[in-house]
């Protein structure tokens, strides 16, 4: 059993004794303490909170007892039903409501599920926001509303079409172009809600075939659902056949997308942004912000147009932060997270299939054509356990001064950035560990970048 109670939301296990895993007491805390903050915040005059969900197989049973409670909490309730995460986000600006629950534990394995918590401009808390409903959870600050001021429930499950025209009405986005081109394409949306929308979006696109693998919304994903290339062999396998034009996959929750190419090969996750981010800039020159752990082909291509680009600390919320203070018109998280503020300040894989197949349809190339046109990096990813009495903040102040003569960034963890790729060094906020992230030419110039680091860690904590 597994409870980790984060800034961001709760996630958990589904089962066991409460404080242990994803109790049901444990929702109805958590979600009570959320109702108490957007109470006494203030930040909107409604009262309402937009609740939506994936189609993991706890889903209905922690829905009941978050929106059960949300109502016990006085607040009205608008249930969206099954819904990816940016549906969520963009319905809660849309009924102009108080905030949202989405409930996904996004990439987790089934057993897993969680309550991530929006604003009322459908965007996540920030840290001080978690911090203090995490505080009214643990000290059960909150109190329920008398019987004649109990919320009331609505239910609409109109939201993914709504979601599918506001992606169609982006200038940015030529149904006509894409309708021309005859795009055949191929979906694995791992059993979960992208079984719903990723089918509906292609349609609105005029994309006649599409060959379906896992779109079946019932919450048994057929394999590891974090959409990764070693999760991805048999619409690998569907691409290599030479049927279709491209291959999208999404995670359970649909703010992540990672593409494959005619051939079967992996466009990588990283890359995802770097395609759409040349897609925009060439008609909407602007900024754009990733984090610190994200490909450096995205900061080479904004250049290319004569722009900036600026790298936030690791997480979505970072991510739109910087986003608004350097006014960026595109940005989001190597992971394949889009973040496109003229739709909304979410990651949205239904924004980024559509982006792209214009992207696509407008070039001409095939998507391997068009991934050897960027900037070609390789990413290492590796750790360091380390004990518990080692000073992780000293060992980093150490790796900063001995590379003084580099760039190095130091707003989230150490990022060292050579003539010839970077490494990024972040202790961990749950266990000690550092992780460090590198990326190069090649993929042993990458591993011998962190691979250094990782001997100067050892030297220095004495390991």
């Amino acid at each position: 059993m597994a409870l980790i109670k984060s800034i961001s939301g709760i996630r958990g296990t589904i089962g066991g004794r409460a404080g242990e895993g994803l109790s049901p007491l444990d929702v109805v805390k958590f979600t009570s303490a959320y109702a108490a903050f957007i109470l006494s915040s203030k930040n909107s005059a409604s009262n309402t909170i937009v609740v939506g969900r994936d189609a993991r197989i706890s889903g209905e049973m922690v829905n009941k007892l978050v929106v059960g409670t949300l109502l016990g909490m006085g607040m009205n309730v608008v249930d969206i039903g099954l819904a990816t995460t940016p549906t969520t986000e963009l319905a809660v600006t849309m009924e102009q409501a108080a905030g949202g629950i989405i409930l996904t534990a996004s990439h987790n394995p089934k057993q897993w599920n969680a309550l991530k918590l929006l604003n009322e401009k459908g965007e996540f808390l920030n840290a001080k926001e978690g911090e203090t409903i995490l505080k009214l959870a643990e000290n059960e600050d909150f109190t329920f509303s008398e019987v004649d001021q109990i919320g009331k429930l609505t239910v609409n499950d109109n939201y993914t079409q709504k979601h599918i025209e506001s992606v169609l009405a982006l200038d940015l986005v030529d149904v006509e172009a894409i309708k021309a081109a005859d795009f055949k394409v191929a979906i694995d949306c791992v059993n979960s809600v992208g079984g719903i929308a990723i089918p509906a979006l292609l349609d609105a696109l005029g994309v006649k075939t599409v060959e379906k693998l896992y779109c079946e919304p019932n919450g048994h994903f057929p394999h590891n659902p974090e959409p990764l290339p070693e999760h991805l062999t048999e619409i690998s396998n569907v691409m290599k056949s030479g049927k279709f034009d491209a291959g999208f996959v999404v995670d359970p929750d649909v703010d992540r997308l990672a593409i494959i190419c005619e051939d079967g090969s992996m466009f990588g996750e990283e890359y995802t942004l770097v395609a759409i981010a040349d897609y925009i800039l060439r008609h909407t020159p602007g900024n754009t912000v990733s984090n610190m752990s994200s490909t450096r082909a995205l900061r080479d291509v904004t250049q290319k147009y004569n722009c900036n680009y600026e790298a936030s600390a690791v997480g979505e919320v970072n991510v739109v932060t910087k986003m608004k203070e350097t006014n960026a018109v595109f940005g989001g998280e190597g992971n394949g997270g889009v973040i496109y503020p003229a739709s909304h300040y979410g990651r949205d894989a239904l924004v980024g299939i559509a982006l792209f197949l214009t992207h696509l349809a407008k070039e001409k190339k095939t998507v391997s054509e068009l991934r050897k046109t960027y900037p070609n990096y390789f990413m290492s990813k590796n750790k360091i356990e380390l004990t518990p009495q080692i000073d992780v903040d000293g060992v980093l102040a150490v790796i900063k001064g001995s590379y003084k003569q580099y760039e190095v960034n130091d707003i989230d963890g150490v990022k060292i950035d050579f003539p010839t790729g970077w490494v990024h060094l972040r202790k961990s906020n749950t266990e000690p560990i550092i992780r460090i992230y590198s990326e190069a030419g090649t993929p042993e110039q990458a591993y011998n970048f962190a691979k250094a680091i990782m001997e100067e860690i050892k030297r220095i904590a004495g390991l």
